[in-house]
């Protein structure tokens, strides 16, 4: 599993760091961004971030930071300005709150749910053919999947191809697919009266081939935490320029 950063992916998140000329010279940002990604990769505690990214105070500092100034916003807003649109893909994934975080205040702000695992949070992801993310949302655990979809598919582009489980199976979902000019393969419940025109590849099949289901990206972190999904590692992520998306996309390590 690779961890540091490239010289592309240097080069394109570069910009969107701040800038501080003056006072003390500031600690590499490149090894603080490769420490900070290895933490959200691994899931390791903070403590123990190996020394060779530096201290790991300055770097738990400058993630606090960065997401307060919104620099991770601005980053993954990058990342789905260049998407590949030709394929959209919708998906949830449910994470439990780490037990420290079930006694911290504002539990409504901080979307914990009460669901059948316990304290529960919902992701809801929309991606691209290549998995890298195009839309992220949070609901509370017990949220329906589809509660989110016209914001996650606020982006569909006339021509696309929308893929998704059988959690999306309703009809004015695949009518705001046909309002945008997109087609809808969305495979029907077991208790659908009519048929439903999907490609000769399962939706579930083709998301698991391109590995861009949410359990696959990352998404929710450990397998433990995600609907049920094969264990396995995405056939085309070593093609994706953007690594670090995925990394972005790890829960807070507790």
């Amino acid at each position: 599993m690779r961890y540091e950063l490239t010289d592309f992916e240097w080069t394109v998140i570069r910009p969107f760091l701040p800038n501080k000329p003056r006072g003390v010279p500031r600690v590499n940002d490149r090894r603080v961004l490769n420490g900070i990604f290895w933490i959200l990769r691994s899931g390791a505690p903070w403590r123990d971030l190996p020394e060779g990214f530096g201290p790991y105070t300055t770097c738990y500092n400058r993630f606090v930071r960065w997401r307060m100034a919104g620099i991770w916003d601005l980053v993954m807003e990058a990342i789905a300005g260049a998407h590949d649109g030709s394929v959209q893909m919708i998906d949830t994934s449910i994470v439990r709150v780490h037990q420290h975080g079930g006694c911290a205040g504002g539990r409504e702000t901080r979307l914990m749910g009460r669901s059948r695992g316990g304290l529960t949070t919902k992701i809801h992801a929309c991606v691209d053919t290549n998995g890298l993310p195009v839309r992220l949302e949070l609901t509370t655990g017990e949220a329906h999947d589809n509660r989110l979809v016209t914001e996650l598919l606020s982006d569909l582009k006339s021509g696309t191809m929308l893929l998704a489980d059988r959690g999306y199976d309703a009809d004015w979902i695949r009518e705001l697919a046909r309002e945008r000019g997109a087609w809808a393969n969305i495979p029907q419940n077991a208790t659908g009266k009519a048929p439903s025109a999907l490609a000769p590849t399962s939706t579930g099949h083709a998301i698991w081939l391109s590995g861009s289901s949410t359990g696959l990206s990352n998404v929710g972190g450990s397998p433990r935490d995600m609907t049920n999904s094969p264990p396995t590692t995405s056939p085309s992520s070593s093609s994706q320029p953007f690594g670090f998306g995925y990394a972005l996309m790890s829960p807070r390590p507790s």
